[in-house]
């Protein structure tokens, strides 16, 4: 199990915190050669990487920004030959209030972040994975992706997006060997989310809402990530993998 991703080329977008930082980890424990993303500065998390033996390097990339995407994912094959699997995880979490309130400008910022940022990732990643003979992407979606909560439009509409896209790619490329699918979290505390969360009435509707009645750790998404991008997923392409602590079993 150490060497399951052994001499594997793995790209992790939105790493720098949350559920990509932990992903990052834990890939490297299972010997992958990481390239992380970040929008800003590289993530500290390949430092950490690097001095526990792993291999891992950082790549700047604004996911809303085609050349940006493009050129990010050229370089990721310059130093490492070949992208095998793919994490899309970059996000951006609107204000919660009512539809009517949000203006065309913060709802476009989400769905550029959201949902336009995994179709370039996306568009750019499939057409390296061609040249491999195959490859697995996950895409972060979110609970929102199948449901839907009040006061978050914008980021429900994007999330529902993100599913479309999977399903659709990985119709489209089932037989060329590439297996794309849709990792769809509960709420989880994270830096991203910590707005949400420091609301008292919020945290409390939202951990009501699960069978656990907490919110998740990036630690309890991974090991989700690191099954759907390894051989003992060669089966499993096209779905939706909720960890939500039961929140949608209602």
């Amino acid at each position: 199990m150490a060497e399951r991703f052994e001499g594997k080329v793995v790209l992790i977008i939105g790493a720098a915190t949350g559920i990509g930082k932990a992903a990052a980890l834990a890939f490297a424990k299972e010997g992958a050669k990481l390239v992380l993303s970040a929008h800003r500065t590289p993530p500290d998390v390949v430092d950490e990487i690097n001095a526990a033996g792993g291999v891992a390097s950082a790549v700047k990339m604004d996911v809303g920004d085609e050349e940006s995407v493009k050129n990010a994912i050229a370089q990721v094959v310059e130093r490492h030959g070949r992208l095998d699997v793919a994490l899309n995880n970059a996000g951006s979490l609107p204000v919660t209030k009512p539809l009517a309130e949000f203006t065309a400008e913060e709802f476009n910022h989400t769905l550029r972040v959201d949902l336009i940022g995994t179709f370039l990732a996306m568009k750019y990643e499939i057409q390296q994975m061609l040249l491999n003979g195959g490859g697995s992407i996950i895409n972060t979606g979110s609970v929102v992706s199948v449901v839907a909560d009040p006061g978050m439009a914008p980021y429900v509409a994007a999330k529902h997006g993100v599913l479309g896209l999977t399903r659709g790619a990985a119709l489209e490329y089932a037989e060329q060997g590439i297996r794309v699918n849709c990792l769809s979290p509960g709420l989880v505390e994270t830096p991203m989310t910590a707005r949400w969360l420091a609301d008292p009435a919020f945290r409390a509707i939202v951990t009501g809402q699960n069978a656990v009645h907490r919110t998740g750790r990036p630690e309890e998404i991974a090991g989700m990530i690191l099954y759907l991008a390894s051989d003992d997923a060669s089966f499993t392409t096209g779905g939706v993998y909720l960890v939500d602590g039961g929140q949608t079993a209602h």
